[in-house]
């Protein structure tokens, strides 16, 4: 009698326990999207997935910022340097030509970008402009959604997509104001694109870490006191750095994590478990 056939047409890859990270990063092609300076959470995830022998490829905001970032990506030896300014038209789809014509092919993306204009920041929810509040959606949430699309043709043997949010998405986080809703219509986008995207075998995820002294959080109010305060409830006493980000984007990455998909991860010292 033949064995019953399996009920599903795309099994999970055989893992071999004994393979580390490193071996199952080793050539994979990724495009990181979000470096600004050697302390922004993307260039920790640059770093972890270089050093694990992934090729990346790194985008620049602008000019200005091209100064900053060049340098940091060349010497990680990143393959390709794009500029990529999601709000400008065309800029987008042409990092993603770029990356199929150096490549052919990807293999994971690292979105790591969120904007929302200062006044709209500062002012409380309901305060918050038409437009501030599109441009902050714009920006930080829908840009995720577009590199999916962009993404999924070239993930021709499936992928991971990767996406930065914050505890202010679920709760309530003194001086976050508007962008806890923008976070979590990334987190709900994440959970939507993990169930469309699961038949090709691309994961989706939303990583979470707790405060981290970077330049885009310096933007919110008293952030000073949001780290001591992290740091006075988190169970770890502490907060984490981007090395430990970089270190858990390389194992969602990775094919140690095949068996997940659509979750938001905490990498925040445990501070989201304590009320």
């Amino acid at each position: 009698m033949s064995e019953p056939s399996p009920s599903h047409d795309c099994p999970p890859p055989i893992w071999d326990p004994a393979t580390r990270i490193g071996d199952m990063l080793r050539g994979r092609k990724g495009l990181i999207v979000g470096v600004a300076n050697a302390e922004s959470i993307a260039y920790g995830c640059a770093t972890a997935l270089r050093q694990l022998g992934a090729d990346i490829a790194v985008t620049y905001l602008n000019e200005k910022a091209e100064h900053f970032v060049r340098p940091l990506a060349e010497g990680i030896g990143a393959e390709l340097i794009l500029p990529l300014d999601v709000e400008a038209p065309g800029q987008m789809e042409a990092a993603f030509e770029q990356v199929n014509g150096k490549w052919g092919r990807l293999d994971f993306l690292i979105h790591s970008i969120a904007f929302a204009p200062r006044e709209d920041l500062h002012g409380r929810v309901v305060d918050c402009s038409l437009a501030g509040f599109q441009q902050a959606m714009t920006v930080s949430c829908h840009s995720f959604i577009a590199m999916a699309k962009l993404a999924e043709p070239l993930m021709t043997d499936g992928g991971a997509l990767l996406t930065m949010t914050y505890h202010g998405a679920d709760k309530v986080v003194h001086n976050y104001n508007m962008m806890g809703p923008v976070k979590a219509a990334l987190e709900a986008s994440v959970r939507y694109l993990a169930a469309e995207l699961g038949p090709q075998r691309i994961r989706v995820f939303a990583v979470s870490p707790g405060p981290l002294r970077t330049r885009a959080s310096s933007g919110i109010a008293e952030f000073k006191g949001l780290i001591d305060d992290a740091i006075e409830r988190a169970p770890s006493r502490r907060i984490v750095d981007i090395a430990e980000v970089g270190r858990v984007v390389a194992f969602l990455v990775s094919g140690a994590s095949s068996g997940m998909t659509g979750d938001t991860i905490y990498v925040d010292a445990g501070l989201n478990i304590v009320a």
